[in-house]
């Protein structure tokens, strides 16, 4: 259901952009995206299983075996070669500089929305921008998915500006659908699938959404990318969905259908609720599958998001 947005969002974007997101907008983060602190490397992070490296999965590709020498790392030994030639042998890797990067971006009908700032499609298409942006600049290839209820557009990931181009041009071509016969999950779950294809060994991944109808199959879809790599879970809301007026007699419409609720302190409070448990539970499955969380909503900078999300030291925020 749409409200029109009002002028708080912290870009001062112009009033049509706040509606939908735009090309020249998208192209324009590209300088901004060289501040953001895309890839970590503390030790204590990558103990934690909460490493966001520039390397593909353990940050290494074998390189050659030679004689094990103490202090070599145990999980390392080649049994094959040490079977063979009766001598303990050891991997050795070498690191790998490219990481791809994949983005999923929801632009289901739940996601055209917003009250204040901008509305929810903007707000995921920016972050994702930057995220790309940012990406390239440190020489990582790029793709992703844009999915909605009429389907979804891939991108192979490449190292190319042009790819980062028109995976943004998806972006800012996306149109809002009325949600169809078949149900949003199943168009969710299909876009994890195809994620999943274009997802190797140590693929750094972002999923836009807000994850209306978090159920078992969308945990489940999830939970096949963590093991690809790294995954974030980045889940947008408005002030509205997260906290309803207390009383009154209020209409929403989606230009199709209008709604009237009556709300009381009562319904109020179980709206709050039940818009926290859902978080909580989105939180507890991150937690549980290692997974970044982050939370922002639509009044909020996307890039000091970033910003704060990806150098924190939480898992969680």
């Amino acid at each position: 259901m749409k409200s029109r947005p009002t002028q708080t969002y912290t870009h001062a974007l112009p009033a049509d952009d706040r509606v939908r997101p735009k090309l020249d907008t998208l192209i324009r983060l590209s300088a901004p995206a060289t501040a953001l602190p895309l890839y970590r490397s503390t030790a204590r992070a990558l103990q934690s299983g909460q490493y966001l490296s520039r390397f593909k999965g353990r940050g290494m590709e074998f390189a050659e075996t030679r004689p094990y020498v103490s202090g070599d790392d145990v999980r390392s030994l080649d049994w094959r070669v040490t079977a063979r030639t009766g001598r303990v042998h050891t991997k050795l890797f070498r690191e790998e500089r490219e990481r791809p990067v994949l983005l999923a971006v929801d632009v289901r009908a739940s996601m055209w929305f917003g009250t204040r700032g901008a509305f929810k499609t903007v707000v995921a298409a920016q972050l994702a921008a930057l995220l790309a942006w940012s990406a390239h600049h440190r020489g990582d290839r790029v793709g992703g998915v844009v999915f909605s209820e009429s389907g979804r557009i891939e991108v192979k990931p490449e190292y190319s500006r042009r790819a980062v181009l028109r995976f943004l041009k998806h972006l800012a071509e996306a149109e809002p659908r009325q949600p169809g016969e078949r149900g949003p999950n199943e168009h969710f779950g299909e876009a994890m699938t195809s994620l999943e294809r274009h997802a190797h060994t140590g693929c750094l991944m972002f999923v836009f959404s807000d994850f209306r109808g978090f159920d078992a199959d969308q945990a489940a879809r999830l939970s096949r990318l963590r093991r690809h790599g790294d995954t974030v879970l980045v889940t947008l809301y408005d002030r509205l969905e997260q906290s309803l007026p207390t009383e009154g007699r209020y209409r929403f419409g989606d230009g199709v259908r209008d709604v009237i609720l009556e709300l009381s302190p009562r319904t109020a409070g179980q709206y709050r609720d039940r818009f926290e448990e859902r978080l909580q539970r989105l939180r507890s499955f991150a937690q549980s599958n290692r997974m970044r969380f982050l939370l922002c909503s639509t009044e909020e900078d996307p890039l000091k998001i970033l910003q704060r999300g990806m150098s924190s030291d939480r898992h969680h925020l």
